[in-house]
């Protein structure tokens, strides 16, 4: 069967690589058509558009690239009809997706749709076009099955991939084997997140810097993405005794001792590795001010919303500063109450998250029931 898969930032590309490498299981004649990474084109997809080219950060960034963005809309819709798949598998990345899944649907093709968008945190009027357009939603929080409830739209909650991702044991070197590869000092990592969007990177990530030059009992280890020049990062740490370690973010936190995290996928995933966090955050100002207005949240960090409780220290726009930094993190990087609390709350975390499979159970799905539409017709 033809696949067209639509995944707009680093996170997407990752999780619609597992699903691709799951279909493939079931489908000895899949073919992918895809916007996305690196890793999708691993997994046997023809990449249309890479996401580095799609990923705009906040509601002023958006503006500011409307006309690239209504661009590349038009082309995707014509390259659909072009390619005629069987099927369209959306990730995530709303404000894109969920127009092309309007005009799918207008096209008579079926929508399914994979990693829901937040529309619990804005934009809950969203669901009554999600319930027209799309046939099934695979929701990975669980939370969520119960919020698209009270609209009377039945989801799938498939549990997080995140969780099939973090224990593929090839991927993960041990304490070893992670010195010899980096040629590290014996000392306690702690881990650098910036995040994957430019914009993000230079923002966050000399705040970072500076908050932890003075403690030098620590190796610091930046996770770059290699989306991102590393020129950029090497300027950025110029001043400051650090490693930068480029797409091996996971073997990072396998070994480290704790961490700060840019708000987003990344604070999961800190927290599946066991790793005592502190989230930081800054956004354009304008587009801070709008988000503050419409997004109505306890809470920023996803950990910290699916256990709806305060876990881990966010800090935002003026809290994001070294002072700060350093109070949440001395906080969680001694052996203390916090940090253990902070851990055992990663084990509820690790179990309301539904267990591993979740690509598995999404391609079984999307698979069966295209494999029954196609055997009537």
């Amino acid at each position: 069967m033809k696949y067209y898969i639509i995944a707009g930032e680093a996170s997407g590309d990752l999780h619609a690589s597992n699903l691709m490498k799951e279909l493939k299981k079931l489908d000895a004649d899949a073919h992918f058509r895809c916007w996305g990474g690196d890793r999708m084109s691993e997994q046997g997809g023809v990449l249309v558009k890479h996401y580095r080219d799609l990923a705009f950060m906040g509601f002023i960034e958006v503006l500011i690239n409307i006309r690239t963005i209504l661009r590349n809309m038009n082309f995707c819709k014509k390259d659909i009809l072009q390619y005629k798949p069987h099927a369209l598998i959306l990730v995530d990345y709303p404000g894109f997706n969920l127009e092309i899944a309007q005009f799918a649907h207008k096209n008579n093709l079926r929508v399914y749709y994979y990693i829901s968008p937040q529309v619990w945190a804005w934009k809950s009027s969203r669901v009554k076009l999600i319930k027209k357009v799309v046939h099934k939603m695979f929701v990975i929080l669980p939370f969520e099955k119960e919020f698209y409830a009270r609209f009377n739209y039945e989801v799938l909650f498939v549990g997080h991939p995140l969780l099939d991702a973090v224990n593929r044991n090839e991927i993960c070197l041990d304490k070893m084997a992670f010195i010899r590869k980096y040629t590290l000092l014996d000392k306690r990592i702690v881990a650098l997140l910036p995040g994957s969007r430019l914009q993000e990177i230079k923002k966050i990530l000399p705040v970072m810097l500076k908050s932890m030059a003075l403690y030098s009992e620590y190796q610091l280890i930046v996770c770059a993405v290699g989306t991102i020049d590393i020129e950029i990062y090497k300027n950025l740490c110029r001043n400051y005794n650090v490693k930068i370690v480029v797409n091996d973010t996971y073997n990072v936190l396998n070994n480290a001792h704790a961490a700060l995290v840019t708000s987003g996928t990344a604070t999961l995933e800190t927290a599946l590795f066991g790793v005592a966090q502190v989230v930081c955050y800054y956004a354009n100002y304008f587009s801070y001010i709008i988000a503050k207005n419409l997004i109505k949240l306890k809470y920023i960090s996803l950990v910290n919303l699916i256990l709806d409780k305060n876990v881990l220290a966010e800090l935002i726009q003026k809290d994001l500063n070294t002072e700060r930094i350093r109070k949440e993190f001395e906080k969680i990087s001694e052996d203390t109450t916090q940090r253990k609390a902070l851990l055992d709350d990663y084990n509820e975390l690790k179990e309301k998250l539904g267990g591993k499979g979740a690509s598995e159970r999404t391609a079984t799905y999307i698979f069966k029931e295209m494999s029954e539409r196609l055997h009537e017709i």
